[in-house]
């Protein structure tokens, strides 16, 4: 992996055996996650590696994802073209204009908005993701909504379309360290 390093995440999965690494780097243009997951499920063993590139305000242009899961292989290529989307040479209109996207198997993808709103003199962000559902690899939209909490380290998650929502605590590189009852972490920085 080419450019600086920030930022490294580990978390531990807390509703099944299994763990996520996630390195942040600094590119000429923009910014670069490399992630590899690990866990075990009613599917059998995954082990999911994952490349999320994203330009310089924190808006995702590609991921790629790669692995097996259950003994099978699997591979998928996202990509943004203007405000759509193209997953393994298809076309995504069901997402087109979400900002990100959202790997439903890691924390690690919660960054790319959590550092926006952490740069916005408001205290709450609407976006858009294009929510990869796992392990179906189908591409959804998912509205999000992040406001910040009482400090810098807490923010409020609400999805719309799972009706979900929980308190998150973030690191201050945007990494989650803790998701209720999904994943808790740790981040280390990098030296300047």
């Amino acid at each position: 992996m080419q450019g600086q390093t920030i930022a490294s995440a580990h978390w531990r999965a807390l509703e099944r055996d299994g763990e996520d690494t996630c390195r942040l780097a600094r590119m000429e243009d923009g910014w670069l996650l490399v992630g590899h997951a690990r866990f075990r499920d009613d599917d059998g063993f995954a082990a999911l590696d994952y490349v999320v590139r994203c330009d310089a305000d924190w808006h995702t242009l590609s991921a790629d994802i790669a692995g097996s899961h259950g003994g099978l292989e699997m591979r998928v290529a996202l990509h943004r073209k203007g405000p759509d989307w193209v997953m393994n040479d298809k076309a995504q209109p069901q997402v087109s204009g979400a900002q990100d996207v959202d790997l439903s198997f890691t924390p690690a993808t919660n960054l790319m908005p959590l550092r926006r709103l952490a740069t916005e003199p408001a205290q709450t962000i609407n976006t858009c993701a294009a929510w990869l559902r796992y392990p179906s690899c189908e591409l959804s939209p998912l509205d999000q909504t992040y406001t910040q909490g009482g400090s810098a380290e807490v923010v409020f998650y609400s999805a719309k379309q799972t009706s979900y929502a929980t308190q998150l605590d973030v690191d201050t590189a945007g990494f989650v360290t803790l998701y209720p009852g999904l994943w808790e972490g740790e981040v280390s920085h990098a030296s300047p």
